[in-house]
């Protein structure tokens, strides 16, 4: 509660909350505030057809525990099943029980999460309009041991709407909250530093950008025009990570991943660029876990990019055989769904920047969904049926027959001497050798003939026809990768691809950032991808998927909700 002469700087103040960034996070904080009658300047860098950042792109998945639709399907889940392969998975090692350790806070805010997921998760979201496909996706699985990193159960809720149907409810709100005289959008506002007065934060100043006409997700210009300077007695800030900026992100890669890569494609649009990190920092906030990130490994090159270095994200179901630079076959855990961290050691290991997928046309037509909601149209447009129909008859989705027409790192060939001859043309080398490719494929298409196997690749592809899901949408039924009817053959350069940020600003469990003492700096909250999605790295090491999006929900309601108590 703000004492009497805190009231009156509040009074003067030009809010009664300054929010930096205008994406999921920083929508989410804006609407608890306008719910509690708060007077808010939500502001932004780009302009408002940006607004949503990089939610508006995603593919809209939720992670949900023991759910309608998970138990609809007969899948067993709950939070005890949740919390061994949440907490297995992160690796939590960084002083867990020290309240000064990187990892305290962030284990902490994984539990409140976890809380979060099986409990109001689902009914909150549920009375703001937002569905989901009744299919559950099962990202993640692990392939190891039941205490190694994983989800255990399929727990990837598809929204209905893709990441535009998650944004929707919460930008409404905000609208409201304008019509209302409640929010004042500052759009092409650059915050360049936090103000401080006897150790609190108490507004930001900054440049004024250049009006843009950008379209959303491409690049806006940096040209300034003048300068500003805000006070509020609390700033939230929202901003993002550091996906966009390849410099600040092989300047934190960790040694355990390999040598940066020297070649990167790009998750995110090109305002991600994690300046506000190192803004906060200057001011005292504290920074942990800044080596813990999440890059994709089987990334394509967009053939029509919206930003620069464009890529797309393939979500592939366990069927396609993946290979290193040079076409030797990825040992466990180099499956597709298994574990994104651990082949992305397995390809820095390799001594290349990039992988191979070998498959055929049957296993692309089922198996392939694309991330990003531009991706997904039906889903996108809520055409639940159409999205279904795509899934469930045997034919290519419009989205990624065009990637086979236009995508520069496809080679498509009805022999296999044919697809060798192209992925060394594609590459300008000859580090795939057809003698040896043939060997380990046919190796491979023998292990089918009998209903048992040596091959843990085939184990995880009958495991995943034995979910309904993945039998009827995701996983096409088993058979030899060199059989004539089920081609043409297909190779696929995969690149890595940049993404998330999982280290961040640490923050207690009500979003207030904290300083090298472990004390929250007064006036200063964060929420989203620039806290780690809470308390500077609620995922460890690893995501379970499905998390970003409900990270940034979770912590974007918590430092509203906590900024609003505060500013009572």
């Amino acid at each position: 509660m703000l004492g009497l002469g805190e009231a009156a700087a509040a009074q003067a103040a030009d809010a009664d909350v300054i929010v930096v960034g205008g994406g999921l996070a920083g929508l989410v904080a804006t609407s608890e505030l306008v719910a509690a009658g708060r007077r808010v300047l939500l502001l932004d860098q780009e302009p408002e057809a940006s607004l949503g950042g990089q939610a508006f792109w995603s593919l809209g998945g939720l992670f949900f525990i023991n759910s309608q639709e998970q138990r609809t399907a007969g899948i067993k889940d709950s939070i005890e099943l949740a919390r061994g392969d949440w907490f297995n998975t992160a690796g939590f090692d960084r002083g867990v029980n020290d309240p000064l350790g990187e990892d305290y806070w962030a284990s902490r805010w994984a539990e409140a999460y976890l809380q979060f997921a099986a409990g109001e998760k689902r009914a909150w979201l549920s009375g703001l309009g937002v569905s989901w496909v009744p299919i559950v996706g099962w990202a993640e699985r692990g392939g190891q041991m039941a205490d190694g990193p994983g989800n255990s159960v399929p727990r990837f809720h598809l929204t209905l709407g893709t990441g535009p149907g998650v944004m929707e409810p919460f930008e409404k709100l905000v609208r409201d909250g304008v019509a209302k005289g409640k929010v004042t959008f500052r759009f092409r506002h650059q915050v360049d530093g936090l103000i401080m007065s006897n150790g609190a934060v108490t507004g930001v100043h900054g440049s004024v950008l250049a009006p843009s006409s950008a379209a959303r997700g491409t690049p806006s210009s940096r040209t300034k025009v003048g300068d500003f300077e805000l006070s509020a007695p609390m700033v939230i800030v929202t901003s993002g990570g550091i996906g966009a900026n390849h410099d600040l992100v092989r300047r934190n890669w960790p040694a355990r991943l390999g040598r940066p890569p020297a070649r990167l494609i790009t998750g995110v649009p090109a305002h991600v660029d994690g300046r506000m990190l190192a803004i906060s920092e200057t001011a005292g906030a504290r920074l942990v876990n800044r080596d813990r990130m999440w890059h994709y490994t089987e990334g394509m090159t967009n053939h029509s990019p919206i930003w620069p270095g464009h890529g797309i994200r393939v979500l592939a179901a366990p069927s396609s055989l993946w290979f290193d630079a040079k076409g030797r076959r990825f040992a466990n855990p180099g499956v597709p769904s298994y574990d994104t961290l651990g082949t992305l050691e397995l390809i820095g290991r390799s001594g290349y920047d990039y992988s191979w997928f070998v498959l055929n046309k049957k296993i692309i037509d089922k198996e392939f969904v694309l991330s990003g909601s531009e991706q997904n149209p039906e889903l996108t447009r809520k055409d639940i049926l159409g999205y279904l129909a795509s899934r469930l008859f045997n034919s290519t989705p419009p989205p990624v027959k065009a990637f086979m027409d236009n995508g520069e790192d496809f080679v498509i060939a009805n022999s296999l001497p044919g697809l060798v001859a192209g992925m060394n043309r594609l590459t300008g080398t000859n580090l795939i050798n057809l003698d040896d490719l043939r060997r380990q494929i046919t190796l491979r298409d023998q292990q089918v003939d009998n209903p048992f196997t040596k091959d843990t690749q085939i184990m995880g592809i009958r495991n995943s026809l034995a979910y309904s899901g993945d039998s009827l949408a995701r996983t096409t039924p088993l058979h030899k990768i060199l059989d004539p009817s089920a081609g043409p053959l297909i190779a696929i350069r995969m690149n890595i691809l940049t993404r998330k940020t999982l280290g961040g600003l640490q923050t207690d469990l009500s979003g207030r950032v904290l300083g090298p003492t472990g004390q929250p700096i007064p006036g200063l909250y964060a929420a989203g991808e620039v806290a780690g999605f809470g308390g500077g790295g609620v995922h460890g090491y690893r995501a379970l998927e499905g998390t970003f999006l409900g990270g940034c929900l979770f912590s974007g309601r918590q430092a509203g909700r906590a900024a609003a108590r505060e500013s009572a």
